[in-house]
């Protein structure tokens, strides 16, 4: 490309990205343009966030990249490339491995990067990001000029700056609530991955409630992630500072529910040693989640919902009321007004509980994010399994958008993990790019009924099923096959099912297991 042919380029993709866009549509514009005018197979936009890269857009790399997060630490190129002012290529020789091995969307005889070229993006004299070029074939690079390349830099800084400040506009009033959020995620090391339609209404719907002291139901299937959705309402609103504290409804005795929730003094019962603050005043001035707050026994749930009612409690054996300011987080997997209607729950309490209920997707609603999902739990599992790098094949991400995910995100979580388990397994000393395949997936699909197909069938009366016991019997089969496969290790039983542990002993129990 002449000088000429490159400034008419360049003016071209200014007055494209000058138009108005979203914030992903000027990303993915500018990347494109990257391909246009520098050769090569993959090019991608990443985000400096602490001490992690984090890619915003992606052009010619595997869908799941935009759910890993880059550990600066663990990618000696990308560090290198944020380090320096000027644009960095590694020789096709360079010991260092590239973060994107496996990840080129090439075909197999390409997943290994050749030539790989970065630059870092500054905004207003401080690192922002940086902007990667990689390509299959060595010697792409060769005839790159510096003039051009820095010219396309300081275009690309423009445009990220203009993306940041059209964000910093429409979100200042909430900048503060995002600073402490952000601390936060770090803290916690969670975060909320998905760019599906439903991911896009569930942050509104979180944004919408979290400022106020609103009570939220969070409504869902079990493994939908309904705790961090609580954890995101806490830290956007305005108690981020004070804490989040954790009830787990399902698990609680229903002989000290009432201690566990408003505590109690030295003596007031048998095993009562000292005194003891119960979660209400633990969560004074900030945000108390209760889940699975479907659980609580009836009983109890008088004793909630006058707390609730009041903003009063008092310890079990002293007669003095304490007031205490808390803003309630509620989240159930069961339908809240079925169990109204069948008298399991108080009509007053989930009135009080659900002012503001949010239903969280199943993953089946959620498109393609079981993609950024899986690439989210493969970097995990990846740095805790000491890997270089690994590539999701495209035959298994086809098999992870087909399957229909009956457990949800903690499925898919533990999915991943055991496929990358087997893969591991198959070789004798650790490769530098692990293979995840369908068959390491292991899923499978829901199964078809058998449907008879002689007269006689078809003449027959209907046999009549008891729809309880086969539900009944249809449990018994999944516990006893997940106690079998962890060889009666319950707590991992549960886990592989979705189920809480404490739910599960009761089930197990209540079908004589």
């Amino acid at each position: 490309m002449t000088t000429s042919q490159f400034t008419q380029s360049l003016l071209a993709i200014v007055s494209d990205l000058s138009q108005p866009l979203s914030e992903g549509e000027r990303y993915q514009r500018l990347l494109r343009a990257v391909k246009q005018v520098f050769p090569c197979d993959a090019t991608a936009l990443l985000r400096l966030e602490q001490n992690r890269l984090i890619p915003l857009a992606i052009n010619g790399l595997s869908e799941d990249t935009l759910g890993r997060q880059f550990d600066i630490d663990q990618h000696p190129r990308l560090a290198a490339i944020l380090l320096s002012r000027n644009p960095v290529r590694f020789d096709a020789d360079s010991p260092l491995p590239d973060p994107y091995d496996g990840l080129i969307d090439v075909g197999r005889d390409g997943l290994h990067v050749h030539d790989c070229m970065g630059v870092a993006l500054h905004i207003d004299g401080k690192p922002w990001g940086v902007l990667t070029l990689d390509a299959a074939a060595t010697g792409t690079f060769d005839d790159t000029r510096t003039t051009e390349l820095e010219a396309f830099i300081r275009l690309a800084e423009a445009t990220v700056k203009a993306a940041e400040l059209i964000r910093s506009l429409e979100t200042r009033l909430q900048h503060e609530h995002q600073v402490v959020q952000a601390v936060l995620a770090e803290r916690s090391g969670q975060t909320m991955v998905g760019k599906s339609d439903a991911m896009q209404v569930l942050r509104r719907e979180i944004g919408v409630v979290a400022e106020s002291d609103l009570s939220v139901l969070i409504c869902g299937e079990t493994g939908v992630g309904k705790e961090l959705v609580a954890q995101q309402i806490h830290q956007h609103s305005n108690r981020a500072d004070a804490a989040l504290v954790y009830v787990n409804c399902a698990a609680l005795p229903e002989n000290l529910i009432e201690s566990e929730l408003f505590g109690h003094v030295k003596g007031a019962f048998s095993g009562a040693t000292h005194s003891r603050a119960g979660k209400f005043e633990l969560a004074n001035g900030g945000t108390l989640f209760l889940d699975e707050v479907g659980e609580i026994p009836i009983a109890a749930q008088a004793k909630l919902l006058r707390a609730l009612q009041s903003g009063e409690i008092q310890r079990i054996g002293n007669d003095q009321p304490l007031s205490v300011d808390v803003r309630i987080i509620a989240a159930t997997n069961r339908n809240l007004k079925e169990e109204v209607s069948a008298g399991r729950f108080r009509a007053d309490l989930y009135h009080r509980l659900s002012v503001y209920p949010i239903q969280v997707p199943p993953l089946r609603e959620r498109q393609r994010d079981v993609l950024l999902l899986a690439g989210f739990f493969v970097e995990q599992q990846r740095r805790r399994l000491g890997l270089q790098a690994v590539r999701i094949e495209p035959s298994a991400q086809t098999e992870l958008l087909r399957y229909d995910w009956p457990g949800n995100i903690r499925e898919l979580e533990h999915t991943i993990s055991r496929a990358m388990l087997k893969a591991k397994s198959l070789h004798p000393t650790t490769p530098s790019l692990l293979h995840i395949c369908n068959t390491d997936l292991n899923l499978n699909p829901s199964s078809t009924p058998i449907v008879s197909s002689g007269v006689s069938d078809a003449l027959a009366a209907p046999e009549v099923v008891n729809l309880k016991q086969a539900t009944d019997d249809f449990q018994r089969q999944i516990i006893s096959q997940s106690l079998a496969s962890n060889n009666g290790n319950q707590a991992q039983a549960a886990k592989d099912i979705g189920m809480d542990r404490s739910n599960f002993y009761r089930l197990r129990k209540r079908l004589n297991i």
